[in-house]
């Protein structure tokens, strides 16, 4: 069972195998319609296809840019791709996990634990030999079924209420935490107290997890919540901690992007 990331000799040699399940995450902020037309030009065989915005995310508004989906209709999602408990799901995109991760994150919380992200993406796939397909599967519906979430999570209310218990970690880049630049969201900075970890850093110059627990050395036995900018990358900086041994981090799912909605929440610097 892959838990947290799986190379690309390995899908290769498992994608078409029964019991295994590829998701499509392609995205790109800015170009809603990227994701499904880069899926049909070309995807992993048997692949699924998760879009960020209608399938990974509710819809945008007080609650930040991509608010957590209903459970329960991510739920009807799953058994639409045919997704039944057991089966070993690999998330992929074309961003170093970017959007890959959010899936991940959002299958743990309906309490699968057999779900990992290609690491490389599918650039990884097709270096590894992988052939890709224009054909869209036909899959049965599954009458999955939720089941005790895997993940944490923490709303802006617990981060002021229990702010001195928590050591929050920002992924956005550091000159959007810094408050330099703010290319989407209408206001910038970071939440007063929070530290940075770009989670690009997370990745070496070929784009793969450096899967190394060194650089959140400083955060060992804190209470650690991840946020960004509407809690998409937020969930690469947890899969990159769970993949180093450390603790899961609590996932702030609204991140600035909510945060920053209501005048009375202080804001940095």
């Amino acid at each position: 069972m892959f838990t947290t990331l799986i190379d690309g000799a390995t899908l290769v040699s498992c994608a078409e195998a029964p019991g295994w399940i590829a998701v499509d995450c392609r995205a790109a902020l800015g170009d809603p319609e990227y994701g499904l037309a880069a899926y049909r030009s070309g995807h992993i065989p048997g692949a699924r296809y998760a879009d960020l915005d209608r399938d990974l995310a509710g819809p945008p508004g007080k609650r930040g840019r991509h608010p957590l989906p209903d459970r329960d209709v991510l739920a009807g999602r799953f058994d639409a791709w045919g997704i039944r408990h057991g089966d070993q799901l690999v998330a992929y995109d074309d961003a170093g996990g970017m959007f890959a991760c959010r899936f991940w994150w959002l299958a743990r919380w309906l309490g699968i634990e057999s779900c990992a992200v290609l690491d490389g993406g599918i650039a990884a796939y097709l270096e590894a030999g992988g052939k890709l397909t224009r054909e869209v599967p036909e899959v049965d519906p599954s009458a999955f079924r939720p089941r005790l979430s895997l993940t944490r999570l923490v709303e802006a209310d617990d981060i002021i209420t229990e702010r001195s218990t928590l050591t929050l970690i920002d992924a956005r880049a550091e000159s959007r935490f810094r408050g330099e630049e703010e290319p989407i969201d209408h206001i910038a900075g970071h939440i007063p107290g929070a530290l940075s970890y770009p989670c690009a850093e997370n990745l070496d110059t070929a784009g793969r997890f450096r899967r190394d627990a060194s650089r959140f050395a400083g955060l060992a036995g804190r209470n650690v919540v991840s946020y960004c900018g509407s809690g998409v990358t937020s969930a690469h900086n947890i899969l990159a901690m769970v993949d180093a041994g450390l603790p899961e981090p609590a996932l702030y799912p609204g991140s600035w992007s909510e945060w920053i909605e209501d005048p009375d929440r202080p804001r940095a610097p």
